[in-house]
C-alpha cells in the first residue's frame, strides 16, 4: 500500500478546525475530565477531538476516565445510551449537576455531539465579552436529529490525479493512477465528520480507465485502508461504479442489464468487493448521460439497471444511488420543442414505484447543470413510490469556480424551501429528502465536492464556508445561511467583531451579487464552452447541449410554456401554472420560461433590457464593495491568508466589469437601445 507523509503546510489546513488558544471562557472546568465507559472507536475518536480542542483552545488537559462519573463531579461525560429518545445519529447536549452530558443511542450521534459542544466552546470564547450567556453552558440543553439520513459528499476525482471540474489543485485521494493514503486522509475525515457528512464518493462519476478497476483486487488494501479511516468518523465510503464493467474488466460481451450472465457476474463481483472493504456503502452511478455506458444502449430501462445492481449489493446493506442526470446531448439547436430540461422528468417519473428499495435517485437541484439561478427540478414530489435525494454542487462550476467568492447556502435554502404541491404537509423539497413526505428510510442530500490539495482545501479561502455549510446544512436544514456563516466565520477567522460583521456581510450578498453579473433572470450558460469560465453570450447556442437562450432582436428566452416546450407543465398544480403564464411567472425565472420583448415590464418596472443593464453595472460595483470590505480587515486576518483572498478579489472585481462589459455591449448591439441612465456600454 502506497503511504505517504503529509507536507509541510502553514497551519491552516484543518480549516474551521483550527482552534484558537482564549483566555476568557466562564466554562473551562467542564473541560478538565472526560467520562466514555464505551470503547467504540468512534466514541474514542469523539474523546480525542475533545481532548485536541480541550487543549487548543483552553491550553488544558482534558483526562479520559473509563467509569462512571460519582456524585458532584464536574466534566464531560460521553453516554451511550439505549433509552435515550434521540436515534443513533441524534444527540442531546446538557448540563446536569457540573456535567456536561453528550448523550445518543449511538456512538455517531456522540461523535456529533462533541463537535456541537467544540463549536458551543469556540462560540461561547468569541463572545465572552459582548454576549457571555449567548452561549453559556451552564443551562445548555439541545436535542438534535439529523434532518436527513445521507449526508453525502460527491468527489469527481480522476487516478492520474486531476480533479472534473475542480479549482483546489489535485486529488488528494489519487496520483498517478495509485490511491493515496496519508494523513490528509485523516484530517479530510475530521472536517467532514465535523458538520455532521456521514457518506463519501471519492471518485469521479465519470469512471474510465484505471479507476474502473478500484472495485478490483489491485487497489483493494488502499481502499480498504481509507474505508477504515473513514469508519473511525462515522463515514461510510461509497465509491462511483462504471456500468461496462462486465465488459471491461470480466471480459464479457456485454453490460446488458437483463443478461443472466451480466447479473451473475456482478452478485459475483459485488461479493468480493464487500468481503474487501468493511464499513464499505455502496456506488454511485451516472449512466446513459454524456457518452457513459447504460441500460439504454440495451434497450432496457434505468430501473432495469439500477435494480440489477440493488439486487447484487442487497445481501450486504449496499445502496445504489443512480443520478437523474440524464439528457440528449445531441440536441438540434434548430429544433424548438426538443428540451434538456424536460428529460430527467421525462426518463424517471414513468418509472416510480419500479425501483427497488436500496436504489436512490440522485436529483440536481435543477433540470439543466448547476445554473446560478434555475427553477426546482420538477421529479421532487413526482415521483412517491421512489426514494430521492437532492444533488447540489459547491464546486463552484457556474458560479465563479473558486476564483470569485460565492456563498452558496442560501440558494440551497431556497431550494429546500420550495413547495412541490405533492401532498398538503411536508410537501418541500425538504421534506421530501429528509423522508418526512412518504416515510422513506434511504434519501437526503449530496453535494459535489469543492476540495483539492491546495493547502486550505478550497483554493479561496471563503469557499470552505460553502463546505462547512452544506454538511451543516443537511445535518440540520433548519439552520439559517446567516447562522451557518456566522459559525463558521467564528470558527475559522476568531470572534473579532469587526472580522464577523464584515465578512458575514460579504458572504451573504455574494450570490446575488455573482447572479447580477452573471446571466440574466434564469437564462444561464452564457459562458466559455467546455471549462464554462467567463462570459461568452453564445458560446453554447449553436452547440449540441440543449442550452440556448434563444436571444434575437427583438426579445430574448427559451418558451418553455404549454405552447413550447411544455416544460413547464411537469410541475404540479399551482406551481404548472404560475410558471406556464408569462405575468405570473416569478421575474427571476422569466427567460428560463418564456421569450419576452427585450422591452417586456417586470413587476419591477423596468423593462427585460433595463433589468439586463442595471443589473449588470450594479454586480461589478458590488464585487468592488465586497474588495474593498475585505481590505478593511487587513491586520485583522492573518497575512497569508489576507493576500490569498485579496488576490481573489482583484480578479473578481477584473472579472465581473468583463461581465458586465460583454453581456450588455452584446445586448445594446443587438437591439440598438441605449442604456436609460446613459452610462458606458461598448
Amino acid at each position: 500500500m502506497k503511504v505517504e507523509e503529509v507536507g509541510n503546510y502553514d497551519g491552516f489546513e484543518n480549516a474551521w478546525l483550527s482552534y484558537r488558544q482564549q483566555t476568557d471562557c466562564k466554562d473551562k472546568q467542564y473541560f478538565t475530565a472526560i467520562y466514555a465507559k464505551s470503547a467504540d472507536a468512534i466514541v474514542c475518536t469523539a474523546v480525542k477531538e475533545l481532548q485536541i480542542a480541550t487543549e487548543q483552545i483552553l491550553g488544558q488537559k482534558a483526562v479520559l476516565y473509563r467509569e462512571e462519573p460519582e456524585a458532584e463531579t464536574v466534566g464531560i461525560q460521553l453516554r451511550l445510551d439505549a433509552t435515550e429518545t434521540v436515534s443513533e445519529e441524534g444527540y442531546h447536549l446538557y448540563q446536569n449537576k457540573g456535567l456536561i452530558i453528550i448523550a445518543s443511542k449511538g456512538a455517531r450521534g456522540i461523535l456529533y455531539g462533541s463537535f456541537a459542544c467544540i463549536r458551543r466552546l469556540q462560540m461561547e470564547c468569541a463572545f465572552m465579552k459582548t454576549a457571555p450567556e449567548a452561549f453559556s453552558f451552564e443551562r445548555i440543553d439541545i436535542m438534535e436529529e439529523p434532518s436527513n439520513p445521507l449526508r453525502m459528499l460527491n468527489h469527481w476525482d480522476n487516478m492520474d490525479g486531476s480533479i472534473e471540474r475542480g479549482y483546489s489543485g489535485g486529488s488528494f485521494f489519487f496520483r498517478d493512477e495509485e490511491v493515496l493514503v496519508n494523513d490528509r486522509t485523516k484530517c479530510y475525515a475530521r472536517l467532514a465528520a465535523s458538520v455532521g457528512v456521514n457518506a463519501v464518493v471519492i471518485n469521479n462519476v465519470n469512471v474510465r480507465g484505471n479507476a474502473t478497476r478500484l472495485i478490483a483486487e489491485d487497489y483493494a488494501p488502499q481502499v480498504k485502508a481509507i474505508s477504515e479511516i473513514f469508519a473511525a468518523y462515522g463515514i461510510r465510503l461509497f465509491l462511483s461504479l462504471n456500468f461496462a464493467a462486465p465488459m471491461e474488466l470480466g471480459g464479457l460481451n456485454t453490460a446488458d442489464p437483463l443478461d443472466e450472465t451480466v447479473r451473475e457476474w456482478w452478485k459475483d463481483q459485488m461479493a468480493k468487493v464487500f468481503a474487501r472493504i468493511p464499513n464499505f456503502g455502496g456506488f454511485l452511478v451516472k449512466a446513459d448521460s454524456e457518452g457513459r455506458e447504460g441500460p439504454f444502449t440495451y434497450g432496457r430501462t434505468h430501473a432495469d439497471g439500477a435494480n440489477m445492481l440493488a439486487e447484487a449489493i442487497a445481501p450486504y446493506n449496499g445502496l445504489i444511488i443512480w443520478r437523474c442526470f440524464v439528457y440528449n446531448c445531441q440536441q438540434d439547436w434548430r429544433d424548438y420543442k426538443t428540451d434538456r430540461a424536460r428529460s430527467g422528468y421525462d426518463n424517471f417519473a414513468p418509472l416510480d414505484g419500479k425501483f427497488r428499495d436500496n436504489v436512490i435517485l440522485q436529483i440536481k437541484n435543477g433540470p439543466m447543470d448547476f445554473q446560478v439561478r434555475e427553477p426546482v427540478h420538477p421529479l421532487f414530489g413526482a415521483m412517491p413510490k421512489t426514494n430521492q435525494m437532492l444533488e447540489v454542487q459547491i464546486a463552484q462550476e457556474y458560479t465563479g469556480q473558486q476564483r470569485h467568492v460565492c456563498y452558496l447556502i442560501p440558494m440551497f435554502k431556497e431550494i429546500l424551501a420550495f413547495q412541490t404541491y405533492c401532498k398538503e404537509q411536508n410537501d418541500t423539497v425538504a421534506d421530501i429528502v429528509s423522508g418526512r413526505t412518504w416515510g422513506n428510510q434511504a434519501c437526503g442530500m449530496a453535494a459535489v465536492a469543492n476540495t483539492g490539495n491546495d493547502v486550505n482545501w478550497t483554493g479561496h479561502d471563503l469557499a470552505a464556508a460553502n463546505l462547512y455549510g452544506f454538511g451543516r446544512l443537511s445535518f440540520n436544514t433548519n439552520c439559517t445561511a446567516e447562522e451557518i456563516a456566522k459559525e463558521w466565520i467564528v470558527c475559522t477567522f476568531g470572534g473579532d467583531a469587526e472580522v464577523v460583521e464584515t465578512i458575514l456581510k460579504i458572504l451573504m450578498m455574494s450570490w446575488t451579487t455573482y447572479e447580477k453579473y452573471n446571466a440574466p433572470l434564469g437564462i444561464g450558460w452564457m459562458v466559455n464552452p467546455n471549462y464554462h469560465y467567463g462570459p461568452s453570450v453564445d458560446g453554447y447556442e449553436y452547440d449540441r447541449w440543449g442550452t440556448y437562450h434563444r436571444a434575437d432582436y427583438q426579445g430574448i428566452g427559451v418558451d418553455r410554456s404549454s405552447a413550447g416546450t411544455g416544460y413547464a407543465m411537469q410541475y404540479k398544480e399551482p406551481n404548472a401554472s404560475i410558471y406556464n403564464d408569462l405575468d405570473r411567472c416569478p421575474d427571476a425565472l422569466k427567460l428560463f420560461f418564456h421569450h419576452v420583448p427585450y422591452t417586456y415590464q417586470l413587476r419591477s418596472g423596468k423593462t427585460v433590457l433595463q433589468h439586463i443593464y442595471d443589473t449588470h453595472f450594479e454586480g461589478a460595483a458590488e464585487a468592488e464593495k465586497m474588495r474593498t470590505m475585505w481590505q478593511s480587515l487587513e491586520g485583522k486576518i492573518p497575512e497569508k491568508i489576507y493576500h490569498r483572498v485579496l488576490e481573489r478579489f482583484d480578479h473578481q472585481v477584473w472579472h465581473a466589469k468583463e461581465w458586465c462589459d460583454q453581456i450588455n455591449s452584446y445586448f445594446y448591439r443587438k437591439t440598438g437601445i441605449a442604456d436609460e441612465q446613459g452610462r458606458k456600454i461598448y
